[in-house]
């Protein structure tokens, strides 16, 4: 049953789409009967949540997509546009941890590994889903993180950690640039949730150089002790993605059980 979400009949773009948060955001959006265009690297992964999405009667289109690439970007929300005639909703989601290290040992190229992937990816993401939303408005959901906005202390994570802040600092830029066009731009800050991001890590042998211990005595997450999930996620992506938010725009909003108000 349709909740008052109001997303009948609504597009979405959604990268990284085949895995975790961006995955369980498809099936949510669909379950509010919302179309999607499935955005990803990973074309099996796909292809999983294309059936899934089938199996509950939903309707999807599938676009392999590196989003540091703008064609392949330009391509998605043609892909998009061209099987459902507009774009409503961007959830500019994908992205990766990158390498762990020391600022001082940290390789060149993976530091703009991670800026450009994460960056980089949010700016093509949001440039070109642009031109198919300015007449109509709609919204932009940008995944930032706990991390570069209120906790810097995880060793070696200085290249992530400046990605996600920047991805705060350009949806506030470009909040305000697109109010005119009835488009909102937010973020949702994520803390510890169960996905498969950790799998996007690489630790240089140095990290525990740089290390200063933190010890919390009754657990680091005090909600619900222990991570959340990307179904929890999912419903905020929603709410943001719906006409129940419609006056919030240029903010940035946590999802972590209270864990970064530890650290």
């Amino acid at each position: 049953m349709l909740s008052d979400h109001n997303l009948k009949g609504k597009v979405a773009i959604i990268t990284g789409a085949g895995s975790g948060i961006g995955r369980a955001a498809a099936l949510r959006l669909v379950s509010e009967g919302a179309n999607v265009c499935l955005l990803d690297i990973h074309d099996h992964d796909l292809n999983t949540v294309k059936k899934q999405i089938e199996h509950v009667g939903g309707t999807s289109i599938v676009q392999k997509c590196d989003i540091t690439s703008p064609i392949e970007i330009q391509n998605g929300m043609k892909a998009a546009k061209d099987h459902w005639g507009k774009i409503d909703i961007v959830f500019a989601n994908a992205g990766i941890a990158g390498t762990l290290a020391p600022i001082e040992t940290m390789e060149e190229n993976d530091w703009d590994n991670t800026i450009n992937t994460n960056l980089r990816g949010t700016f093509l993401t949001v440039k070109y889903a642009i031109p198919y939303m300015k007449d109509r408005g709609g919204s932009i959901i940008i995944t930032s993180s706990v991390s570069g906005s209120r906790i810097f202390s995880q060793a070696g994570f200085s290249a992530y950690s400046t990605s996600k802040a920047g991805q705060l600092a350009f949806m506030k830029m470009a909040a305000l640039e697109l109010a005119s066009y009835k488009i909102r731009v937010n973020a949702i800050c994520p803390g510890a949730i169960k996905t498969n991001i950790q799998q996007s890590i690489h630790q240089s042998s140095d990290v525990k150089n740089i290390e200063i211990p933190i010890v919390y005595p009754k657990g680091d997450q005090p909600l619900e002790h222990g991570p959340g999930t990307s179904e929890q996620v999912a419903h905020l992506v929603t709410f943001l993605a719906s006409d129940l938010s419609s006056h919030i725009t240029g903010t940035e909003i946590f999802i972590d059980g209270a864990e970064s108000l530890l650290k």
